[in-house]
């Protein structure tokens, strides 16, 4: 669907002066060209999708059907997997909290949990032990130096007694399947790529193992329009330039293997595949003037589109609804909240009218899963990759956010 002030008007009108709009059919092609980039130099391959980034069913089930994974970090997501009908063999848990309960049920399913901390040991000993019928799938989530000026919280540090005593009782724990190896690092820089991967690679051949799977983890840029671009101050890699970083480590390494025994290569995008899938669209309900600034004041905040606050400016576009048009410089777009730091967009310089619409792009990552219910309840999701529009996520009520209190 071409959206026009006109298309903008009327889906206003039927849902409301803020919504966000779902590509689901680019978030599929994102899916595919990832895995494509992959796949044509490293054949064992497969993407878990973070969960975590952006847990709108309707993505997740395309996931699904395309055959990717799920990766988990919680008993919320985990259900969700299972609401939409992911096999427990295709689910991934990760994560610092896991609780015992559900850990249980997904291992005992057939599914794969990585332990992130020594007190999950305990947890997962007893699980085997009640359950000596049951074959469980584990792995550890690995932490090693990746050059980037971080250290991760994330995973055992492979040089620590932690790791020697989980990796010995994976190893050696009868009905217990040592799955592999996970990472994690949030650095989406493409040059930690390469150390990642040769530290995972560093580390088996320390141990002198070629496991099931060896799983990357996530922190990739995605698609983006060049005027974001242009505001990291650094090279923002495409799907092949990652894939060529760690695919034909692994192809240099395995590739002489049968496909058989050769491990799965696994990473866990999510921004990479979400984050220009979505866009937010709202009313701008005033604009004045104090002190010589121009500011707009939307129905929506910098919560609905960026609740990790970082300091980008997001694409937009302004459709004009019929009002008195006038030219700005400088002019922000502030959100509907009462923090002083709610600002949307800064430094607009355009045409713009109190009621025009502005559609701010790129804001598939976390902007649904972390909005907080500050004020207002969270706005709907409406899907127009097809030729209706579809309702994906209505607008939240009252009932929605107060159900769990008492009055």
């Amino acid at each position: 669907m071409k959206l026009s002030s006109d298309i903008i008007a009327e889906l206003s009108k039927q849902y409301g002066d803020a919504f966000y709009l779902l590509h689901s059919k680019r978030f599929e092609q994102n899916f595919i060209e990832l895995k494509k980039a992959f796949t044509d130099i490293y054949p064992k391959f497969n993407i878990a999708y973070s969960y975590k980034t952006n847990y709108i069913p309707e993505l997740c089930k395309i996931i699904n059907r395309l055959g990717g994974y799920a990766e988990v970090v919680s008993g919320m997501e985990y259900e969700i997997a299972l609401r939409i009908g992911v096999l427990p063999e295709k689910i991934i848990w990760n994560g610092p909290y896991k609780n015992a309960e559900k850990v249980q049920e997904l291992l005992l399913a057939g599914g794969i949990v990585n332990i992130d901390s020594a007190y999950e040991i305990e947890m997962i000993k007893g699980i085997a032990e009640q359950n000596p019928e049951k074959t469980l799938k584990v792995g550890i989530r690995c932490n090693f130096d990746i050059n980037d000026g971080v250290t991760s919280r994330f995973g055992f540090d492979i040089e620590s007694k932690d790791f020697q005593r989980v990796y010995e009782f994976l190893s050696t724990t009868s009905n217990i399947h040592f799955t592999g190896m996970q990472c994690h690092f949030a650095t989406r820089v493409l040059e930690t790529w390469y150390s990642r991967v040769r530290g995972m690679l560093k580390l088996l051949d320390k141990l002198g193992i070629v496991p099931e799977h060896i799983d990357l983890g996530g922190g990739m840029y995605g698609k983006m329009a060049d005027s974001l671009k242009e505001q990291f101050g650094c090279y923002i890699p495409t799907y092949t330039d990652y894939a060529k970083a760690a695919a034909s480590l692994f192809a240099d390494r395995y590739g002489e293997l049968s496909y058989n025994q050769q491990p799965l290569l696994l990473i866990e995008p999510g921004s990479a595949l979400v984050g220009d899938c979505m866009s937010f669209i709202s009313k701008v309900v005033n604009i004045k003037e104090v002190r010589g600034k121009a500011i707009a004041t939307l129905l929506g905040s910098i919560y609905n589109i960026n609740p990790t606050l970082n300091t980008k400016n997001p694409p937009i576009s302004v459709f004009h609804m019929g009002g008195e048009i006038k030219e700005y410089t400088n002019l922000d777009f502030g959100g509907f909240t009462c923090i002083e730091s709610d600002y949307l967009y800064r430094h607009y310089t355009g045409s713009l009218a109190q009621n025009d619409m502005v559609m701010f792009d790129n804001v598939g990552s976390y902007s649904i899963v972390l909005k907080p219910p500050f004020i207002l309840p969270n706005f709907p999701v409406l899907d127009i990759d097809g030729d209706e529009v579809k309702v994906i996520k209505r607008t939240e009520t009252f009932d929605d956010l107060f159900n769990t209190y008492k009055f």
